[in-house]
């Protein structure tokens, strides 16, 4: 019941905010407005008006995060994002993944698993981050990416890029 309702609170903050002006003041008090459903939520979280957040309460969000025009958040898992993170345009994120059942992947349940994006990351323009994954901190997520799991060579301050996600170079 709690989930439902809170798809029509965030669904309500959404409709009431969605015209006005993507300028600092606004963007918070979005980001303030959904703070009441979420696990947890830091100072300055802000967040664009055409964000859709849907099942936030696993999401877990640190001080200065900015979700820009266009993200897409399925957070019914756990779903950490730490301080001083940068969502591009278009991205989406979620902890859910489908399962087989019936000769089919409609009737099989979702199988949760933790997103984990630490302390100071940028995901650019139209990244994608599946369950499971986990960006290293001070790290970037180069356009279009497809961040699918935790990485092996788990590098901070680097740029990961294509689909998967794979190290490209240390960030200088």
């Amino acid at each position: 019941m709690r989930h439902r309702l809170l798809l029509l609170y965030t669904w309500l903050i959404r409709t009431a905010l969605f015209f006005f002006p993507d300028i600092p003041i606004i963007m918070q008090f979005r980001g303030f407005l959904y703070s009441f459903g979420m696990a947890s939520c830091g100072k300055n979280f802000q967040v664009a008006h055409d964000v859709i957040l849907n099942s936030i309460e696993g999401l877990f969000v640190g001080n200065n995060v900015y979700f820009s025009m266009g993200n897409i958040l399925y957070a019914h898992g756990k779903a950490i994002i730490g301080n001083n993170v940068m969502f591009g345009p278009g991205c989406l994120l979620t902890t859910g993944n489908h399962t087989f059942l019936n000769d089919s992947y409609r009737y099989g349940l979702s199988i949760e698993k933790e997103v984990r994006i630490e302390d100071g990351c940028w995901i650019a323009a139209h990244c994608v981050v599946l369950p499971g994954a986990i960006l290293p901190a001070r790290s970037i997520l180069a356009a279009g990416a497809v961040l699918t799991k935790h990485l092996q060579e788990r590098y901070e301050d680097a740029i990961y890029v294509g689909v998967p996600a794979q190290f490209e170079k240390k960030r200088i």
